[in-house]
């Protein structure tokens, strides 16, 4: 870490423009106000989501919490009322 790193002078070649592809600070906010709770569940399916959250790298919660959003999304686009 002690070389200096010599700059020289020389043209950049070809440029081109970027464009912005970053989502706002206010698309980075959480979608869905979160609650937390406590829940029992059996060693089994804890053990396959954790199993599951492992081979996709993931935290094994944000996969639960994403399956019953699913689950709740789903009853709600198929409700009668």
């Amino acid at each position: 870490m002690n070389k200096q790193i010599q700059y020289t002078d020389e043209p950049l070649g070809e440029t081109r423009l970027i464009v912005d592809f970053l989502p706002s600070p206010q698309a980075l906010k959480l979608k869905n106000e979160q609650t937390k709770v406590t829940i029992s569940l059996s060693s089994e399916s804890v053990a396959y989501f954790k199993q599951a959250a492992k081979q996709n790298h993931m935290q094994y919660q944000k996969m639960i919490r994403e399956l019953l959003d699913e689950y709740v999304a789903h009853q709600l686009r198929s409700d009668p009322n």
